[in-house]
């Protein structure tokens, strides 16, 4: 009896060990849930306030980032990015805002995910990211993990 426990306790070790890959897979893809109250843009899509999923589409092409739904069934968006480097890292998710006067909506820049100095700037078509470049642009970091107050004029 004595054999069979120390091979289930073995067993279940082993287990776990080969759980752990599984269980740094957030890290792998990014997945960050933000909840935001205010509509923000994103490339072709305007999101209305509520939660969402940021998460790198996959592990070879970390180009594509992708915006589900809070309940991460439905797919919003799969977005090209390239990469955005900072100095600092902060220890919670940072996103850059850009403030047009045109639209009540904010456009998000930047994606930072916590604890990294490299992150994901998103790619606008040619016209939109002129005015992203002139718009007045302001960095956030979360609070709390994921939680976003959207800036808008007179805030």
């Amino acid at each position: 009896m004595n054999t069979l426990k120390k091979v289930l306790i073995s067993g279940l070790a082993l287990a776990s060990l080969l759980m752990l890959p599984v269980a740094r897979g957030t890290e792998e893809n990014q997945a960050t849930k933000l909840t935001f109250n205010q509509p923000v843009e994103i490339p072709g899509h305007v999101l209305p306030a509520g939660t969402y999923w940021f998460v790198v589409a996959g592990s070879i092409d970390r180009d594509l980032v992708q915006v589900f739904k809070a309940d991460r069934t439905t797919l919003c968006a799969t977005i090209l990015t390239i990469d955005a480097e900072r100095l600092r890292p902060t220890e919670h998710t940072a996103l850059t805002f850009a403030q047009r006067e045109a639209t009540p909506s904010n456009a998000i820049v930047t994606w930072f995910y916590p604890g990294s100095n490299s992150g994901h700037e998103f790619v606008y078509p040619r016209s939109e990211a002129r005015q992203l470049d002139r718009a007045k642009q302001e960095t956030v970091v979360a609070s709390a993990p994921g939680s976003f107050k959207t800036l808008v004029s007179g805030d």
